[in-house]
């Protein structure tokens, strides 16, 4: 009995929870509330709509005609938001503008541009790679490498080596299907590859677009550049926390636009190589994540996400990316 009580003792001892790794209660409690706040889908719908307004801010008027709902409705989603700190206003005349505050940007940011989309995509059954274990497919990504730096005769061959198994890697960690890893491998590792060696002299205009998952603005924004561009500048898109696989919207999007063999489409990890190569590196809601390289030009675009969007919206947004490509392309023409 005395055994079985020492037992039980020893083992509520080792399975006693590390209560000093918990959060605070009262910084729970404020996240609760602010938890809560969000638990509703107009006001998660307002949020979006101010943070990617490209003033910055947006018209009480302007949020109004995001459902079929009274004045009243609106006024008081909009006061619940600024009541747990996520929203601040200022009455300009007759109407009363909205803005996200500077500390809670980066907050905002991360639910919209990375949790929400991670939601709204359909989910994917993980399927085993067709390639076999873990040791056929080192034997081909070996096999890749190999090939790969027989062909790069302007890098050394360990770095063509090294280039290839970080690039598998870098793409592994997002992976959810792994059957097309070996021929994703090869594709993300050639532009790496092609970045590293790029002359500036003599090479077609480079433009890098980055947004957070690259699953839809960068994906469509370098696809419509390719298109209107005619091939003569050359379009890379990359995310900052890659998805792991494109929107079903912006996917159905670009094979329009490039066709169904688009070589791009697929998401891509942020790498200093495409940043250093790019003539123009256009960020669409990523935040701080790029290094400012000399002689790279860096435009930002507020641009709301096709992932979040209706039919009628993801059109909408298509449309305003065109019309940014089109300022683009005029402007690396001049």
């Amino acid at each position: 009995m005395t055994d079985t009580l020492m037992t039980s003792a020893d083992s509520a001892e080792e399975c006693a929870p590390g209560s000093a790794h918990a959060i605070d209660a009262e910084i729970a409690r404020a996240l609760a509330g602010t938890l809560k706040a969000l638990a509703e889908p107009l006001r998660l719908r307002m949020l979006l709509a101010i943070a990617t307004d490209p003033r910055g801010e947006s018209c009480v008027c302007d949020l109004a005609e995001l459902a079929d709902v009274s004045q009243p409705t609106v006024s008081h989603h909009l006061k619940v938001l600024k009541t747990v700190g996520l929203l601040e206003s200022e009455r300009r005349g007759t109407w009363v503008w909205y803005s996200i505050p500077a500390d809670r940007r980066g907050a905002v940011t991360a639910l919209l541009e990375a949790f929400a989309p991670a939601v709204a995509t359909p989910a994917r059954m993980p399927v085993t790679a067709g390639t076999g274990d873990l040791a056929d497919m080192d034997e081909h990504i070996t096999h890749l490498a190999v090939d790969l730096a027989a062909k790069t005769r302007a890098l050394p061959r360990e770095t063509v080596m090294a280039i290839v198994r970080d690039s598998y890697t870098a793409l592994a960690r997002s992976a959810k299907i792994t059957r097309y890893l070996v021929p994703l491998t090869e594709r993300f590792a050639k532009q790496r590859l092609a970045d590293l060696t790029r002359d500036r002299t003599t090479a077609l205009p480079q433009v890098l677009f980055v947004c957070v998952a690259n699953a839809g603005r960068s994906q469509l924004a370098a696809a419509l550049t390719r298109h209107l561009s005619g091939g003569n500048v050359v379009a890379r898109s990359a995310g900052s926390t890659p998805a792991a696989g494109i929107h079903p919207h912006v996917q159905q999007l670009i094979m329009d636009i490039n066709g169904p063999d688009a070589v791009d489409a697929f998401p891509k990890p942020l790498t200093d190589d495409a940043i250093r190569a790019a003539d123009v590196v256009v960020t669409m809601g990523c935040g701080d994540v790029c290094p400012i390289i000399p002689g790279v030009r860096y435009e930002d675009w507020a641009v709301a996400d096709p992932a979040l969007a209706s039919p009628a919206g993801v059109a909408a947004i298509r449309g305003d990316i065109e019309g940014r490509v089109r300022a683009l392309l005029d402007s690396l023409t001049d």
